[in-house]
C-alpha cells in the first residue's frame, strides 16, 4: 500500500507525453504495472531495484507486465531525487523505556546533520520486522538502524549490500554491516559478583527466550546476558536458575510470582531488564516482602525510572544515550562510503542502589 503523497509523486513521475500528432500520450506508471501483474506497488518497486526477498514467480509476473506495458522508471525523477536524507530506525517496541532512549539519542545525533529519522516499532515477530524494514527501504531511506533485530543474520547481510545498516544489541562479527553492543556477558558477571559478595546464593535471573532466527555465534543481548549469568554463577560454584519471560513489567511480575511461590524462594532476583525489575518489585510488595530486607531486586539498563529515589534500583548501566549516538555516527560513516565493518562495544557499569543488600536473617 502507498499513501496519498507517494501516489501523487508516482503519478507525477508517470505524467503525459506529447505524441507525434501533438496529442497527449499517457506515460505508463508503476501503478499500471502493479495492476497488470496483480501485485502491490511496493512489489513492483522491489523488482525494479532488484531488491532482496522477491520470489521468482513474482519477479516473472512483474517483468512480463513491465515488458507488455513498456514501463520505464522516470530517470529524471531519480536523478533529481538523489539522497532522501532519511534514516530508518526499527525498534522492537515502545513500551520498554530503553529502546526509546536509543531512538532519542539517534535523533539528537542527527539533529545537526541534514538527515531525518523515521522510527517504526515492529514487534518481536521476524516476519513483521522484515515487512517494516522492506517498507522503509521502499521509501528509499539512506540507511537503517535495527535495534535488537530478531532476524536471520544472513537476511540482514543481504539487505546491507544495498543500504547501509547498523544493528544494535546483536553480538557477532557480520561482514556487511556494523554493530553496537553492550558487553552483556561482563555486565551480568558484575551483577552476579555483587550479589554473591553481599551473601546471596539463591539467585534467580529472568531472561527472554532465545530468538528463533539467531544462529551462533550471533546472539541478541538477552541471550548474551543469560550466558554471562550462567558462567558467573558457575565460577562461584552456584547453580544457575533462569526463568524465561518477556522484558516487560508484566513479564517480570509473572516471573517473580513463580519464583516466590517456591518453598526455597530466592533471596535475590536479577531481572534481565529494568522494566522487568519494576514488575518484580510489584510482586514483592503484593507478597508483603520488604526490599531489600526480605528480597533483593536488581535489573539491567539504568532507565530513568530506576534513578528515582522511591525506586532506587540497583542495575547495570549500558547507556542508551551512548548506544544511540554511536549507532548514528557509524551509520553516517557508512552513508559517506565506509565499507569495512565496525563494531562498537559499550562498557557496562554496576550502579549499586537501594534495592540490593545482604540476605535477611529470617530465611
Amino acid at each position: 500500500m502507498i499513501n496519498a503523497r507517494e501516489g501523487r509523486a508516482q503519478r507525477s513521475a508517470g505524467s503525459t507525453q506529447r505524441g507525434p500528432a501533438g496529442s497527449d500520450v499517457r506515460r505508463t506508471t508503476i501503478q499500471d504495472v502493479a495492476q497488470a501483474a496483480g501485485v502491490s506497488v511496493s512489489a513492483v518497486s522491489k523488482v525494479v531495484r532488484d531488491a532482496y526477498g522477491v520470489s521468482p514467480q513474482m519477479r516473472a509476473r512483474v517483468t512480463v507486465a513491465i515488458d507488455e506495458l513498456g514501463y520505464r522508471p522516470h530517470a529524471g525523477a531519480r536523478a533529481m531525487r538523489g539522497r532522501s536524507y532519511t534514516v530508518g530506525v526499527m525498534l522492537v517496541e515502545l513500551t520498554s523505556p530503553f529502546q526509546p532512549e536509543i531512538a532519542q539519542a539517534i535523533s539528537e545525533e542527527l539533529e545537526p546533520t541534514p538527515f531525518q529519522d523515521i522510527i517504526v516499532a515492529a514487534g518481536a515477530s521476524s516476519e513483521r520486522q522484515k515487512r517494516s524494514i522492506e517498507a522503509l527501504m521502499d521509501r528509499q531511506v539512506d540507511g537503517l538502524v535495527l535495534v535488537a533485530p530478531w532476524l536471520d543474520v544472513a537476511w540482514i547481510e543481504e539487505i546491507a549490500k544495498s543500504v547501509p545498516v547498523v544493528a544494535v544489541a546483536l553480538h557477532g562479527s557480520p561482514k556487511n554491516f556494523d554493530t553496537v553492543v553492550d558487553d552483556d556477558r561482563l555486565g551480568a558477571r558484575l551483577m552476579v559478583d555483587h550479589l554473591v559478595a553481599t551473601g546471596h546464593r539463591r539467585i534467580v535471573h529472568t531472561s527472554m527466550p532465545a530468538s528463533g532466527e539467531s544462529r551462533a555465534p550471533f546472539v541478541l543481548s538477552h541471550t548474551a546476558r543469560r550466558q554471562g549469568f550462567e558462567q558467573a554463577m558457575g565460577r562461584h560454584g552456584l547453580e544457575p536458575d533462569v526463568i524465561e519471560t518477556w522484558y516487560s513489567e508484566e513479564g517480570g511480575h509473572q516471573a517473580a510470582v513463580e519464583a516466590l511461590a517456591r518453598r526455597d524462594r530466592p533471596t535475590a532476583i536479577f531481572a534481565g531488564a529494568d522494566i522487568a525489575a519494576l514488575g518484580v518489585l510489584r510482586a514483592a510488595e503484593e507478597h508483603g516482602l520488604r526490599v531489600p530486607e526480605d528480597l533483593t531486586v536488581v535489573g539491567y539498563d539504568n532507565i530513568y525510572a530506576s534513578t528515582i529515589n522511591r525506586v532506587s534500583l540497583t542495575t547495570i548501566d549500558q547507556s542508551g544515550a551512548l548506544t544511540g549516538a554511536a549507532s548514528a555516527r557509524l551509520l553516517l560513516e557508512r552513508i559517506e562510503g565506509r565499507t569495512t565493518p565496525a563494531h562498537y562495544v559499550v562498557a557496562p557499569r554496576l550502579l549499586a542502589r537501594g534495592t540490593s543488600g545482604p540476605p535477611g536473617q529470617t530465611r
